[in-house]
């Protein structure tokens, strides 16, 4: 049996989209560009993919732009936000995933900034009066504060955290990777002037994304050599993957209630069933709590016993693929940040289980089973 419990690094495409996208590889492929009647076609294909995914959004399409997914999101938000508006400061946790951590850490080596990392409590939440603390000392920061972890599942209250930002007249930046197609957004009622997604974390294509720039931000472009995306992205439009990007996010916004519903349900007999065959079982972060933190994600800490450093390589044997954090670390021999930002003393196993909607009961039986034969 073939189980998939990682959907936090990627997720399976749709078939609907699959479908969508394929249409338009047969019908569409003149480049957007093109001033002839195919390439305006293809245009308009881009436009109308970008009027739905600001509807969807509540703000206006002029503030969308697509990437090539949350990494270069993050990037253009951090360096441009940071570089084109003169900001000496930025605010973050230390647990960011790296999209974050990384340019904003080569930032300030190279002496354009001086970083500061939020308090966190353990299990992964900022402090909030801590980040106010920072703000009134450092007015006019950059501060980048992810929805929702990616490891752990922890979600943050950006909607509090962007009102201080407002507040202290800082620029707000929110990695939504995790949580785009999972959650509803609405711009008009949370204050954030920069905002990541990525279409392979909703049943959609890799490679494209999306970026939000309030437009009352200003910046230049992060790519260079075309006019293209309003001339704040060079690059041909990928305009297959924009149309599955959109496909993929409709489908998630009306079928959510009922998707959650499931996943919920499937996280906790996975939980009751986690509890009742090891009771000596931990969860990092606030995973367990189904209500609170990201419902797809859970973390797991299991007994340490003698082969406990090879859980994963066995799981994977068994034909059940997770995790150990996150899946931009795998082939890394370095420990989990996140992991050890919340909780530093943690040497147990750590396992990811991340659910979708196409997850089932008895998969969760299969990998229950599994687990047990391991450790006994």
């Amino acid at each position: 049996m073939k189980v998939y419990f990682d959907n936090a690094a990627t997720t399976s495409i749709d078939n609907r989209v699959i479908e969508s996208m394929t249409k338009v590889m047969r019908d569409n492929y003149a480049n957007p560009s093109s001033t002839h009647e195919g390439g305006r076609k293809s245009k308009t294909i881009i436009e109308n993919a970008r009027k739905k995914i600001a509807s969807m959004l509540n703000t206006s399409p002029g503030s969308i732009f697509f990437t090539s997914g949350g990494t270069e999101a993050d990037n253009m938000a951090i360096r441009c936000g940071i570089l084109d508006n003169n900001v000496s400061h930025a605010i973050t946790s230390k647990i960011s995933h790296h999209a974050v951590l990384h340019p904003l850490q080569d930032l300030e080596n190279k002496g354009n900034i001086k970083l500061s990392y939020v308090k966190l409590n353990e299990f992964g939440c900022i402090d909030i009066k801590n980040l106010e603390e920072l703000l009134k000392h450092n007015p006019k920061s950059f501060v980048s504060i992810m929805h929702a972890n990616n490891e752990v599942g922890t979600i943050q209250p950006i909607k509090e955290i962007g009102e201080l930002c407002r507040k202290y007249d800082a620029i707000f930046h929110s990695d939504t990777v995790q949580t785009m197609g999972h959650f509803k957004f609405d711009m008009q009622e949370l204050h954030i002037d920069f905002l990541a997604a990525s279409a392979h974390k909703f049943h959609g294509p890799k490679g494209i994304g999306f970026i939000y720039i309030n437009e009352n931000i200003s910046i230049k472009p992060l790519i260079l050599g075309g006019s293209q995306e309003r001339n704040m992205r060079a690059g041909t439009e990928n305009i297959y993957s924009i149309v599955g990007l959109v496909e993929a996010l409709e489908i998630s916004h009306d079928e959510m209630d009922a998707d959650i519903k499931h996943v919920k349900k499937i996280k906790k007999y996975f939980i009751d069933l986690l509890e009742e065959n090891f009771p000596d079982i931990k969860y990092n972060g606030r995973s367990n709590d189904i209500e609170s933190s990201l419902f797809k994600i859970l973390s797991v800490s299991f007994p340490k016993n003698s082969i406990s450093e090879m859980l994963l390589f066995q799981l994977d044997i068994m034909g059940i693929s997770c995790s150990g954090g996150s899946a931009c670390s795998s082939g890394s021999s370095q420990g989990s940040h996140v992991i050890s930002g919340i909780n530093s003393s943690n040497d147990r196993p750590v396992v990811r289980f991340s659910f979708s909607k196409y997850n089932t009961k008895k998969e969760i039986d299969y990998t229950i089973e599994k687990l047990v034969e391991i450790f006994n």
